[in-house]
């Protein structure tokens, strides 16, 4: 039997590394969470801690496919996040991007949910404007190699704004800069954890180009609370919102702060830089401070401290 008045969450991409933190974040909360994966970057590693909880469950399954059950709310965060991972099978990576959101919204809408499509800053390309902000259109390769996960993405926000106007539905979209943290995969070739797994192993640590390129780097529990607190916004405020954090760093700070962090002796090599690879990227969250009173609190020496420890003992 339901109880009354307590929230019934679904999550897709919940064994993910997002997705695991916002299942823990919503049981918290007392929410009803049912975590959808067709585990293909996700594991059941970062969720075999909630699986006992009677609030908490698990479902394989691939939103490529329809998915029929009864919500309140959905995180629509399922879609491989990593170049690695989204380009080893490009047409997937499109189709978990559009069909996703298709079924999704057709869920949404069948059920009168309340939807968030996690977004990316990847929908603003190799940006010419800095810092971005929402109203700007993007600078992006529809042909390139990240063409499947950029692409993806903006059809994504377009499908979820056109359901929002032909049948109402209740949508949030939050574009999503840089994020890192615990539970991130060794192996997904995002730089944080590549830097980080390689300095503890005392191994080169790569660097594409000459490192001058700069990211935005967002603690993963900053980036939860602002996605917990989009979701409680009234209806009327739909986004697209950026969520990150504004501090701008070189990739090549980055892999000092990490070498220094460790105590490795990793030295730096650098590799040519991949095509269509943005040379700056930051966030411009004048937007999230106004509406949602958010803006991160974990510097990036405290977040890559506990990141470190997560990865020392083991990942």
């Amino acid at each position: 039997m339901r109880v009354a008045n307590r929230k019934r969450v679904l999550v897709t991409g919940g064994a993910g590394f997002l997705g695991s933190h916002l299942c823990e974040r919503l049981l918290k909360d007392g929410c009803d969470v049912l975590c959808v994966d067709n585990f293909y970057s996700g594991t059941k590693d970062n969720i075999a801690h909630l699986l006992d909880n009677p609030r908490f469950e698990l479902m394989r399954h691939d939103v490529t496919f329809p998915l029929y059950v009864e919500v309140d709310e959905i995180y629509n965060l399922a879609c491989p996040a990593s170049p690695i991972h989204y380009q080893w099978d490009p047409v997937q990576t499109t189709k978990t991007s559009v069909h996703g959101a298709i079924n999704m919204l057709g869920l949404a809408k069948r059920v009168k949910a309340k939807i968030l499509q996690a977004s990316t800053s990847e929908v603003y390309g190799d940006p010419e404007v800095h810092p971005q902000r929402e109203d700007y259109w993007g600078r992006v390769n529809p042909i390139g190699f990240r063409a499947c996960y950029d692409e993806g993405k903006r059809c994504a926000e377009t499908l979820f704004f056109d359901y929002h106007r032909q049948h109402k539905l209740r949508i949030k979209v939050a574009r999503l800069f840089n994020t890192y943290g615990p539970r991130m995969h060794p192996n997904d070739g995002r730089v944080v954890s590549n830097f980080i797994v390689q300095a503890l192993r005392g191994e080169p640590i790569t660097v594409y180009g000459d490192g001058s390129q700069t990211r935005s780097f967002c603690y993963v529990d900053d980036l939860i609370e602002a996605l917990i607190r989009l979701m409680d916004s009234p209806d009327d405020f739909t986004g697209p919102v950026n969520l990150g954090n504004p501090g701008e760093f070189t990739i090549r700070e980055l892999a000092e702060k990490v070498i220094a962090l460790t105590g490795s002796r990793s030295q730096l090599v650098f590799h040519p830089l991949p095509p269509d690879d943005p040379v700056r990227r930051q966030p411009d969250i004048g937007l999230a401070r106004k509406v949602l009173g958010w803006q991160p609190e974990v510097s990036l020496a405290e977040g890559l401290e506990k990141t470190i420890e997560y990865f020392a003992k083991g990942g």
